[in-house]
């Protein structure tokens, strides 16, 4: 069970996922010229491209927006963190993701999150949800992060997913089993979604928490660092 202080720095990181770049891509000059320098001008350029969805999403509806980015991120290459960060496992925040020119599937579930979040739809209507997905050309089970959408509170999800390039409703994605799932107004287990129960501490705690702050170190017009 989580112990208090974690759970308040939760509360925390979760209320400021709900305002950090949700209304903004957070991109200022002094985090452009970085990424150009560490990364290179193609680097920039991805950067500038994401930034341009906005304008590209400003007449569509929410449909329309989950295919747009869909399409944007998964062009990206899926890369292990232990190859792409040097770490066992690293959430990237989109500016990462897009710098680096590839991550794993958490790194694509969180940027597909913050990017629609950023184009206007409802953070209660997406939850990054960690999934079992069971390979069935090898015949194995392995974590998996996605994201789903939700219409409505009760309707049955669109689930976008790096691995594959379709948006596909849940009832089509049988090789996935749901865990859990968050936003940035809780976490919850897969079975109590609709009564909202909030999760316990999970490892996942840490790496939300971190990735948190380096958005927001991001956003800051005098951004000190960038991986």
């Amino acid at each position: 069970m989580a112990n208090l202080p974690w759970r308040a720095a939760l509360l925390a990181a979760l209320f400021c996922a709900s305002l950090v770049l949700a209304d903004s891509f957070g991109l200022n000059q002094k985090l452009l010229g970085m990424v150009a320098e560490q990364y290179g001008p193609t680097a920039k350029q991805r950067l500038l491209q994401w930034e341009g969805l906005g304008a590209q999403a400003a007449a569509l509806d929410d449909p329309a927006k989950l295919a747009l980015v869909n399409t944007f991120f998964n062009r990206l290459p899926n890369l292990e963190d232990i190859d792409h960060w040097g770490r066992n496992d690293y959430w990237a925040t989109p500016v990462e993701l897009l710098a680096s020119n590839g991550g794993d599937c958490e790194d694509f579930a969180v940027a597909k999150y913050f990017t629609l979040r950023y184009l206007g739809i409802a953070p209660e209507r997406l939850r990054i949800t960690y999934v079992k997905a069971f390979l069935r050309a090898r015949g194995l089970i392995q974590p998996h992060m996605v994201l789903a959408y939700y219409a409505t509170p009760d309707a049955e999800p669109l689930i976008l997913d790096n691995a594959i390039p379709e948006i596909r409703p849940a009832a089509a994605r049988g090789d996935l089993v749901p865990v859990y799932s968050f936003n940035g107004d809780g976490l919850w287990l897969a079975r109590e979604r609709n009564r909202g129960r909030p999760l316990e501490d999970s490892g996942s705690t840490r790496l939300w928490l971190d990735l948190m702050q380096r958005m927001q170190q991001e956003a800051a017009p005098g951004v000190t660092g960038l991986r």
